[in-house]
């Protein structure tokens, strides 16, 4: 077997893992999603004080040297995971955890 025909057939493979008969609006709904918690990620790793550990400090999270990367890593993989549409349903626990931590610690704490 050449090259050029084991190329397809591999590609076939992720053709196949990557297709989807969901309608665009949840294509979409993952693209903004999965951007905004790459972004937010990444940000948490480039702006630590503000972002990231010094952040999770101010607002009294345990543990804060150790969560911030912690979540900021969830976030990346997370979000690139649904960007590219892959274990979408695996990663919407650890995210869905996240979000509500972020939330309960930062919004209702003020209501």
């Amino acid at each position: 077997m050449s090259r050029a025909t084991s190329r397809p057939s591999s590609l076939r493979g992720w053709r196949r893992a990557l297709a989807s008969t969901a309608p665009a609006s949840t294509w979409v709904l993952r693209l903004v999603v999965g951007g905004i918690l790459v972004s937010e990620g990444i940000q948490k790793f480039l702006f630590p004080a503000e972002l990231g550990a010094g952040r999770f400090s101010r607002i009294g999270l345990p543990a804060p040297d150790l969560l911030a990367p912690f979540v900021a890593l969830v976030e990346i993989g997370g979000g690139a995971a649904l960007v590219l549409g892959l274990v979408t349903r695996l990663v919407a626990a650890p995210l869905l955890v996240s979000m509500l931590v972020a939330i309960t610690s930062t919004k209702l704490v003020t209501l």
